[in-house]
């Protein structure tokens, strides 16, 4: 006679397992822009740029930096000799490729020094394109739960000098770790995804620098907030009172007010009040390096973690969003001791140890930016600090150390 009374490995039951973020870290450069500066050599009200856009100071990035270096820095913070063993892919969202064919992962594999039985792709969408790398990581997950998923958002975010989109500029990297029992965010089911063939935002293959249409976009992106939130609400019969925080994709601090406040509009509760406290919260790291695009939602997440006090159990609301368009909404409870694996105070000092340029040196750095070119280069990495460098272009081949 079978013995139907069998013990289920909750662990391993899709319907039970909890799988979400483990680790966080951040990168950016060792350079920054006071916008103040920005301001004066614009002839702008500088009001129009801190509290207009909600921006102080915005990442500058030196031609030996870019996603691939940034990338690898960030993964290091949080990558263990254990993370190492069980990583069974690692996943780059960006939208500055470095190459149309192949993945910046693959890069950033061999600059960690991976062993050779990792997965590496890259995933575009935008600015989205890194929630729908961990979704792509959760499914990976739920059928191999002792794997990990190294997940990586690195961008750079290019408008061009003396332009509307100037002071949305930025760039940095975000490296997350997906896995089974995480230690940070248990991320719940359903999310809520939504997208629409719009031209708010794009880069031909041919153009270094991006195309926006500024003020529609901010509008596509409240809509976009509006109809997942609402979605998710009719899902799962849950209030805004449900959430601790929402925390937004950030191309401007400003934008995630804006969002925010088209849902509680007059409301002056307790529960406004805390998702307007919290919102200020999750807004301090973005507003002292700029726009990330894939990451701008996932700094802003590490930036609530990192300026408040929250408590296990606490529930956050977390909104994507990618040009062009589509957006996601979905929420993650927050796991006991989430602080100790999310390197605050290696960010924190990271950002206070860059050095200011002046505006001059600013339009140099950008102007030397590699772009699309075949030429052989050599780049002058004396005066990188960064642990790992772009050296230059041989053969057609970008050249890392």
């Amino acid at each position: 006679m079978l013995n139907l009374n069998l013990k289920i490995d909750t662990r391993r039951d899709p319907k039970t397992m909890q799988i979400g973020i483990d680790k966080l870290g951040f990168d950016t450069t060792p350079l920054y822009l006071d916008l103040n500066d920005l301001a004066k050599a614009r002839d702008v009200d500088p009001n129009k740029y801190l509290i207009g856009i909600g921006q102080a100071k915005q990442a500058v990035i030196p031609p030996t930096q870019d996603i691939v270096t940034m990338g690898a820095s960030a993964a290091e913070q949080i990558l263990t000799e254990t993370d190492r063993e069980h990583l069974s892919t690692v996943i780059v969202a960006t939208e500055s490729g470095i190459d149309n064919s192949k993945a910046a992962a693959i890069y950033i594999k061999h600059l960690l020094k991976l062993n050779d039985y990792v997965r590496t792709i890259e995933m575009k969408e935008a600015c989205y394109a890194g929630t729908a790398a961990i979704q792509f990581a959760r499914g990976l997950i739920s059928l191999h739960p002792d794997e990990k998923v190294l997940v990586i958002t690195a961008d750079i975010a290019r408008y061009g000098l003396n332009t509307s989109g100037e002071v949305t500029q930025g760039g940095g990297a975000v490296a997350m770790m997906i896995s089974a029992n995480p230690h940070v965010l248990a991320i719940e089911d359903p999310s809520v995804s939504y997208s629409q063939d719009i031209m708010d935002f794009w880069r031909p293959l041919y153009a270094t620098d991006a195309l926006v249409d500024g003020k529609y976009s901010t509008n596509v992106y409240i809509d976009f907030f509006k109809a997942t939130l609402e979605r998710y609400q009719q899902k799962t019969n849950r209030k805004l009172e449900d959430f601790t925080a929402l925390v937004f994709h950030l191309p401007f601090t400003k934008m995630g007010k804006k969002a925010l406040e088209a849902v509680l509009q007059d409301r002056d509760d307790d529960t406004a009040a805390r998702l307007r406290a919290n919102l200020t919260h999750s807004q301090k790291l973005n507003r002292e390096v700029g726009n990330l695009y894939t990451g701008s939602l996932y700094l802003s997440l590490i930036s609530l973690l990192v300026n408040t006090d929250l408590t296990a159990g606490q529930r956050i609301g977390l909104f994507s969003y990618g040009s062009g368009a589509e957006g996601e909404f979905y929420a993650g409870i927050l796991q006991p001791d989430y602080q100790k694996y999310v390197a605050g105070d290696t960010i924190k000092t990271l950002l206070h140890k860059r050095s200011k340029v002046t505006v001059a040196e600013y339009e140099r750095l950008f102007n030397q930016q590699l772009g699309f070119t075949k030429a052989d280069t050599k780049l002058d990495v004396a005066a990188d600090s960064s642990k790992y460098v772009l050296v230059g272009i041989k053969d057609q081949q970008r050249i890392y150390k």
